[in-house]
Parts: structure tokens; C-alpha cells; sequence
């Protein structure tokens, strides 16, 4: 089992498109079909000798390509793109991006498919996704249309979910204390992180 798919849809894909300024239902449908024929919804994150990160099982050729070919020509973009990416181990460690940042994974993916104009598509179009996945973003071991289909009616239209991570409803999970026992306390929110958003662009 992957990521939660509600998770991984309202959590990090919406927020990251709409970061963007490119949210569309489709797109998300799009990115969601990606994760799940690639890697399960995040099963693996690295797959054998194959050279593929992350999620999306984006190859360190290609991750380099959407930087020097196609963010360099919009620099307002890859300044947005960076924002999402660490302060310093970015420098450092490009590529592990791929594979700790969610969000920055996501925003690449998104990349890939809007380089090469296949950002559009309708939601409910599958087959038109597996189209644009297999024409522009698969470069792993052989693998169909077809496969992408399947992984999508498995893993996001027929996902399950109550065989999934449990919904948050906002309420304490602490159970109920047996009739002779005192209540068990709850636990204190714990302390918030404070993110820096990157503002110098990639050098």
C-alpha cells in the first residue's frame, strides 16, 4: 500500500497546481494516474537498477532537462518551482528531491507534462491519460496504455477507502476509558514547524 489517495490528492497535488496557478480536475486525475501506474501511490520510491525517483519515478536526465531547457526560458515559474524545493540541500542533492519532497516531485511532474503542451485533459478521460502518459512522461521498462488504465481503476477510481489511512475527522483518537478507570489524558498539539520559503532562484 502507497500514500492514502485522498491525501496525496488534497494534501499535495491540489495545493501544489493551485501553487502553480494550474489546477485543473484533469491534471489532477492526471498526476494521481501517474503516481499510481509509477509507483503504486508512493509504494516505491526506487525501483531495482531503474532510474527513476519518487512517486513519479522522474530519471535525473529528465529532471535536469525541465530545468535547463524548459525553466530557464520562464523565470517567474522557476522561482516558484524552486520555492518548493530546501534551502540548501537542493544545491547539494538535486535529484533526492525527487524522492523526499512531495510537492516539489509533484510540481516536476506537472512540468513534464506541460513541456511537451499535454497539461490538458479532461477528468474523466482516462484513456486520453494514459495517451498523454505514455507519450511524454513513461520512460521506464515496457509498459502499455493499457497498463496505465489498469493502475488508474485500481489504485484512483476504484480505490477503496476504508482499505486505506484512516479518515481524520478532527477528533481526538483517544478511546474510551473502561468503566473502572480514569480518563485517559489527551495529548497536547505538538509544536508547529515555521517554513522559510526559498526566495533566491536556482543560481
Amino acid at each position: 500500500m502507497g500514500i492514502c489517495l485522498d491525501e496525496l490528492r488534497l494534501l499535495v497535488i491540489r495545493p501544489t497546481l493551485k501553487q502553480l496557478k494550474a489546477w485543473t480536475a484533469g491534471m489532477e486525475n492526471l498526476l494521481l494516474g501517474t503516481a499510481a501506474q509509477e509507483s503504486q501511490l508512493g509504494f516505491h520510491l526506487k525501483q531495482g537498477r531503474r532510474h527513476g525517483l519518487g512517486i513519479y519515478q522522474i530519471q535525473p536526465h529528465t529532471h535536469r532537462e525541465i530545468w535547463d531547457k524548459y525553466l530557464i526560458e520562464h523565470p517567474a515559474l522557476a522561482s516558484t518551482v524552486r520555492g518548493l524545493a530546501s534551502q540548501r540541500d537542493f544545491l547539494d542533492h538535486p535529484h533526492s528531491e525527487l524522492t523526499t519532497n512531495l510537492r516539489y516531485a509533484t510540481a516536476i511532474a506537472w512540468l513534464i507534462y506541460r513541456a511537451a503542451n499535454a497539461d490538458r485533459v479532461a477528468e474523466d478521460d482516462v484513456p486520453a491519460m494514459a495517451r498523454l502518459w505514455h507519450q511524454n512522461f513513461h520512460h521506464g521498462p515496457a509498459a502499455s496504455q493499457r497498463d496505465f488504465e489498469q493502475s488508474y481503476a485500481q489504485l484512483v477510481s476504484g480505490a477503496d477507502p476504508t482499505d486505506s489511512a484512516p479518515r481524520y475527522t478532527g477528533e481526538s483518537a483517544v478511546p474510551e476509558p473502561a468503566p473502572d478507570q480514569p480518563p485517559a489524558p489527551r495529548s497536547s498539539p505538538g509544536a508547529q514547524w515555521r517554513a522559510r520559503p526559498a526566495q533566491q532562484p536556482l543560481a
